[in-house]
């Protein structure tokens, strides 16, 4: 069969179709990129949030149309749906999208592949983790690697607990051996993502294994980067902050705080204060001066009010996060947060994001003037019209500023000098 993928998602999603591509292959399909040679299509969906569930419905819909149009022609064609949304709404989904001929919940990628033909069925799994037998990667110079799934956190805010179930990991002996496979066909950074990444291990070895796993990578031969996201602030500690001083993991932390009110974290069920935080993120710039803070808030929680939000704004002004990521917040029926009083109108989280956002962009403008005059090592991903794209330790793909600078047919790591920073990139000159 040949077969027409689309990834919906977080990088987690990414990371299981890389490997889903090779066991996809190594039954006999085919991965093609032209939609009109396919006789089907992989759809992998989120259910996270109200906008991701509607991006997810409205690409498998769109495929239905596609399969009428191939009925018409006298064509059969093939849609496959899996991942968190199948997983969230098992029952109501093949109701409501009879066309789709396979439903599968979130699995591991080849139980995936397995029972992909295995059509009008709902197949799931309770343990989304899984062993490295190959992948099938992009010609990006970066890689995503899942190292758990599920969480054991109690979030009221989010649902993914109680549809993805417990936090489990995956052997660390497998994690280095998917990365040096990817060190040997060329990727020059490795991403680790995990719905917590503060809480690998301790399931299979009893503590966090995140500072050994960073020892084991970092000894891989090779000129590559190791980067480490979602890490939950509650439950980062002293000896995960000194797994980041090897030499090949970048001093990136991304911490999402959801929140800078006390009241609010109490609401989301975080445990750390404001102050704890502060003092978190300035241990932090104390043992890594280079440190780059990422974070992402939560934007009109139920009970959220002005002065909440004025004391977030005070928080994000204190720290001067680097880079920062703000969202509405989405009602999830199923979620304990669905149950709170004093919903916040949509228009009046809108108005504070877009204030928020505003006072942000002056932190970020700042903090990105530090670079100028500096000379940085640049990871290049692609080329335009004689102008090189990339970025430096500071800057996580997808999410995160560039670094332009003029030349050609040139790839991997080089050093640039910084001359101009905006808000977001950074422009220099080849050294």
């Amino acid at each position: 069969m040949k077969l027409y993928i689309v990834v919906l998602g977080c990088p987690k999603n990414e990371a299981d179709f890389a490997l889903f591509k090779h066991h996809i292959k190594q039954l006999g399909h085919e991965i093609v990129d032209d939609l009109d040679e396919a006789d089907g299509v992989v759809i992998d969906t989120c259910g996270f949030i109200l906008d991701a569930k509607q991006e997810s419905i409205d690409t498998v819909l769109e495929f239905v149309e596609h399969k009428r149009k191939q009925q018409k022609e006298g064509r059969d064609f093939k849609i496959f749906v899996t991942g968190c949304l199948v997983q969230r709404y098992p029952k109501e989904l093949p109701v409501e999208i009879p066309e789709v001929d396979g439903w599968f919940g979130v699995l591991p990628p080849k139980v995936l592949a397995d029972n992909l033909e295995k059509t009008k069925k709902y197949v799931t799994d309770p343990i989304a983790v899984y062993d490295f037998e190959g992948r099938v990667d992009d010609d990006l110079p970066y890689a995503y690697v899942k190292i758990a799934d599920g969480c054991d956190r109690a979030c009221t805010f989010c649902t993914i607990p109680k549809f993805k179930g417990g936090f489990v990991s995956r052997k660390l002996e497998d994690i280095v051996k998917e990365v040096k496979h990817l060190v040997a066909h060329g990727k020059k950074e490795i991403i680790l993502v995990a719905q917590d990444t503060t809480g690998y291990g301790v399931d299979l070895y009893g503590k966090s294994m995140l500072p050994e796993l960073l020892k084991q990578l970092n000894d891989i031969p090779g000129d590559f980067w190791i980067r480490v996201m979602y890490m939950h602030p509650d439950h980062v500690t002293d000896e995960i902050l000194e797994g980041f001083s090897y030499q090949k993991v970048v001093k990136y932390f991304d911490i999402p705080v959801q929140h800078g009110s006390e009241k609010i974290l109490k609401l989301m069920n975080r445990t750390k204060t404001p102050e704890e935080l502060e003092d978190l993120f300035e241990k932090i710039r104390t043992m890594y001066p280079e440190a780059v803070l990422r974070t992402s808030v939560i934007i009109g929680f139920p009970g959220e009010t002005s002065q909440d939000f004025e004391e977030l704004l005070e928080f994000i002004r204190r720290v001067e996060f680097d880079k920062l990521g703000a969202f509405m917040y989405s009602d999830e029926e199923d979620a304990p947060s669905y149950k709170l009083p004093h919903k916040v109108r949509p228009t009046t989280a809108q108005k504070r994001l877009d204030q928020l956002m505003e006072a942000q962009a002056e932190i970020s403008f700042i903090r990105n003037q530090r670079y100028v005059g500096k000379v940085i090592d640049v990871l290049i991903e692609e080329e335009a019209s004689g102008v090189l794209i990339g970025r430096g330790y500071m800057d996580a793909p997808e999410i995160d500023g560039n670094v332009f600078f003029k030349g050609s047919n040139l790839k991997g790591f080089v050093r640039v000098k910084i001359t101009e920073a905006d808000t977001y990139d950074l422009e220099g000159e080849l050294v």
